[in-house]
């Protein structure tokens, strides 16, 4: 007759190890980003009811118009635009038009996050972005962009098109004093951008949607791990 026995060997169990760290960290990362929204969207919900505050010359605390309600005035600078690649909306593929705005009568810019346009279909072929000649009050609500954001490449930014932003790299690629805000633009100034927000819960829910399938995956590896380390064992009688 024959029995079972655990008997684990050294590279399993080093794979074993690597798989479930793995799995539960990036299932905590996951977690950690659902909560961050969650505190985000309270946070925008306070202060959804004060009024907007206008954004001039003088430089701005960040911290303190993060999530407000703010509106500038100006005129678009798109010598100095960017399209952040990969954004998603409804399925389709496209990029959010980030451009930076002359506030009037002054030479300090804001970055203004105008809405998100289809690409081409074609990386080599961008699409053609139209861009208000004129000047233009923009009412939006201000963010800090890029906080908590993850490269998995050094190629970050290849001519207009950029993976991701902070004012810190805009400043260190544009010839434009910025203040150290980014205006997510609400209003329609006839561009044809679409500026159809996510919903809050809708991204809470997939983060925490992810975080539940890397922790299954970590328990998945273990479970394997536990089973295909039994061998076969003759009983002792």
């Amino acid at each position: 007759m024959f029995g079972r026995s655990f008997q684990p060997s050294l590279w399993a169990t080093l794979a074993a190890i690597a798989g479930v760290a793995a799995g539960i960290l990036l299932g905590q990362w996951q977690m950690g980003r659902a909560h961050d929204k969650v505190e985000r969207a309270q946070l925008m919900a306070r202060r959804a009811g004060e009024p907007p505050i206008r954004i001039g010359s003088e430089s701005v605390v960040a911290a303190a118009l993060e999530y407000r309600a703010v509106e500038a005035r100006g005129r678009f600078e798109p010598r100095g635009m960017v399209l952040l690649d990969n954004r998603l909306r409804r399925g389709a593929v496209g990029y959010e038009v980030v451009t930076p705005l002359r506030l009037a009568a002054t030479n300090v810019y804001v970055l203004v996050n105008r809405g998100w346009i289809a690409g081409t279909g074609d990386r080599r072929k961008l699409p053609e972005v139209r861009t208000p000649s004129g000047e233009v009050l923009v009412a939006g609500v201000a963010i800090v962009p890029g906080q908590r954001m993850v490269e998995l490449s050094d190629d970050a930014i290849e001519g207009a098109v950029w993976q991701n932003l902070t004012i810190e790299r805009y400043r260190a690629h544009m010839p434009y004093p910025i203040q150290p805000v980014l205006i997510q633009q609400t209003n329609d100034t006839g561009d044809g951008l679409v500026r159809e927000q996510a919903s809050n819960d809708r991204e809470i829910n997939v983060h925490r949607s992810y975080a539940l399938q890397w922790f299954s995956l970590a328990a998945l590896v273990a479970v394997a791990y536990f089973v295909l380390s039994l061998r076969r064992v003759p009983d002792r009688d």
